[in-house]
């Protein structure tokens, strides 16, 4: 089947929280990680189906939708898992908040390397702990990477927690094995149970296969949370549907305590949606990443050739270009931008001043227009 990805869907009048905001200006928003494709057809008659049975009580996973998970990670990811491991979740966020809760005790520190995604950086204030950020690394070619040395120098003895975003958001790069096995080592060497945010797994645009961290050995397993979804490969993120997988009993237990009584169910259609979106999406999934590898191989180009000032790195997997415009001297890179027709994320709200961040998930056409409103607001610059 050929699938559309180069339909403009009007998204104005839905409630949309990247497009409300400027539908009354002439904006083009790029910021929010969601993407302006529909869903896959298939997962949308999974829907319909579950709108036609008519009645929306309280849900519970289908045996059908375990079997599907179980299945994909030994599959896709070659990775046997255990049912029981599995806890679902409303939301990612809300998995990297219970995560924060379930782990230490206020007053303990999260450690995270920056610029990421944001919420690893709320999550542990809301739950009453230190955030410790060290800065991820620039070596030469645009390779970001761990500063191990800074990393072992801002751990304390109360650091309980290392929020890791593989593959990573912003900056688009995907962990080899022998960093996050040192990552994990790191982790076991301090007592401190490892969070790895997979959410971008199946977003992977160069030919580099997806191994979770806990699939590297049972010791890593035992000290890790892998929080998964389909919300940003299959753009489901409004059916509310993520689940985390914890294999150790101990951290299990933690978690559930942690949600217990604050986290509310997922709802049918996420259930619904989550099952059809990994046992019937694949075919989808293949030529989305097709679509956006062009898109991306488009873009890196455009910054190159179009848009002196402006450098990006190697986008190894999602759908977000991370700019680097300091060499531009603005105040507001994201204010600017916005006020030559183009909404883009605020690197600061990531640890990333002087950044700002693209989404590229959506038609060609949408894209070549965002990078032309770019270019205008750097030519203002004179």
């Amino acid at each position: 089947m050929v699938y559309d990805f180069d339909r403009v869907i009007d998204r104005s009048n839905t409630g949309s929280e990247k497009w409300a905001p400027f539908e009354q200006q002439d904006v083009l928003p790029m910021p929010v990680a969601d993407m302006d494709f529909a869903s896959p057809p298939e997962l949308i008659d999974a829907l319909r189906e579950r709108v036609d049975h008519g009645i929306f009580g309280y849900a519970q996973p289908t045996q059908g939708l375990i079997d599907t998970i179980v299945g994909m990670c030994r599959e896709r990811y070659d990775w046997e898992i255990d049912p029981e491991w599995i806890v679902w979740l409303p939301g990612l966020v809300c998995g990297i908040n219970v995560t924060c809760r379930a782990i230490g005790s206020p007053g303990d520190s999260v450690m995270t390397a920056v610029p990421v995604y944001p919420p690893f950086l709320t999550a542990p204030r809301n739950m009453k702990r230190e955030l410790i950020t060290v800065p991820l690394k620039l070596e030469n070619g645009g390779r970001w990477t761990f500063d191990w040395d800074a990393m072992a120098a801002a751990c304390t003895p109360n650091t309980r927690l290392f929020l890791l975003c593989q593959p990573h958001n912003p900056v688009g790069r995907v962990f080899e094995r022998k960093e996050i096995e040192r990552l994990a080592a790191f982790c076991l060497e301090r007592n401190i149970v490892l969070c790895s945010d997979e959410i971008h797994c199946d977003l992977i645009l160069d030919d580099i296969p997806h191994r979770p961290t806990a699939a590297f050995s049972p010791e890593i397993a035992r000290n890790t949370i892998t929080l998964m979804a389909p919300s940003k490969t299959f753009n489901v993120p409004g059916l509310g549907c993520a689940f985390a997988i914890i294999p150790s009993p101990k951290l299990r237990a933690s978690f559930h305590q942690a949600k217990a009584g604050i986290v509310p169910q997922v709802g049918v259609f996420g259930y619904a949606g989550c099952e059809a979106a990994y046992a019937r999406g694949e075919p989808w999934r293949r030529e989305l990443i097709g679509y956006l590898r062009g898109n991306r191989d488009f873009l890196i180009s455009f910054v190159e050739n179009e848009l002196p000032g402006v450098h990006t790195y190697p986008i190894q997997a999602t759908y977000l270009a991370w700019f680097d415009v300091r060499d531009l001297g603005l105040n507001d890179p994201a204010g600017h931008f916005t006020n030559h027709g183009v909404a883009l994320s605020d690197g600061r709200f990531f640890k990333g001043s002087g950044f700002v961040r693209m989404n590229f998930g959506c038609p060609r056409k949408t894209l070549e227009e965002g990078l032309r409103r770019v270019k205008a607001g750097v030519k203002s610059l004179g």
